[in-house]
């Protein structure tokens, strides 16, 4: 029997270090940022199915899409309760003790019942997947194929108030981390390498504006 969502704990509020708790805007910046995150659900046997997948936000729901013969996604699709986590680090925190050692992250935990998109959507949404990986790529590459459709199956989770949570941690180590030498913490971020060509001809716009965009950023 597939459990309701109204069963659950409100997702709404940290227990624990209530202070890291985020906002709406954090969720959408590390959904925006991770790209990637892990689908769980429960299988007909009881057991737990985790499947790494990439994500996209399109306004209030998340978009995962797979293989129309993937079991998770055939469970999930069946209307099987989920969580979908995803987080990003962003440094290490280095302490005057192993034990005051941490990191600083942002994470986020969508929980809900996942939906098919309407055929009618479909192509649209795998678009929403293309270009919040590489920006602007949808509008260079040819449309997609019936066959293509077909076989994809696209599902959304609603990003709904009280079935979602956002934390982050910053800084360095905090107040009461015994202080013994240096300690501090280590900026982390992502940043994207030359591009590398496997066919010849001018690099596509979209392409050149992420890597200059990344490589702008990481300059000092």
């Amino acid at each position: 029997m597939l459990a309701s969502m109204s069963d659950g704990p409100d997702l709404a509020s940290l227990t624990r270090k209530p202070d890291r708790a985020g906002d709406r805007a954090l969720l959408d910046e590390v959904l925006h940022e991770a790209h990637v995150g892990v689908l769980s659900t429960v299988s007909d046997d009881g057991f737990p199915w985790s499947v790494p997948m990439l994500v996209a936000r399109d306004g209030d729901r998340l978009l995962i899409h797979g293989s129309s013969g993937a079991g998770a996604l055939r469970q999930v699709a069946a209307g099987a309760a989920a969580t979908f986590t995803a987080f990003v680090v962003d440094g290490l925190v280095v302490a005057g003790t192993l034990f005051d050692h941490s990191m600083n992250y942002r994470s986020v935990v969508v929980r809900g019942t996942l939906e098919r998109v309407d055929p009618a959507d479909a192509a649209r949404a795998l678009d929403v997947f293309s270009d919040t990986v590489l920006p602007g790529r949808s509008a260079e590459v040819r449309d997609h194929t019936r066959k293509e459709l077909s076989a994809t199956v696209i599902l959304a989770l609603p990003i709904v108030d009280g079935q979602w949570l956002a934390k982050a941690r910053s800084g360095g180590p905090g107040p009461d981390a015994d202080a013994v030498g240096w300690t501090g913490h280590i900026p982390m971020r992502i940043v994207y390498d030359e591009p590398v060509t496997e066919t010849h001809g001018e690099l596509p716009a979209s392409v050149a504006g992420l890597y200059r965009q990344k490589t702008n950023r990481s300059q000092p």
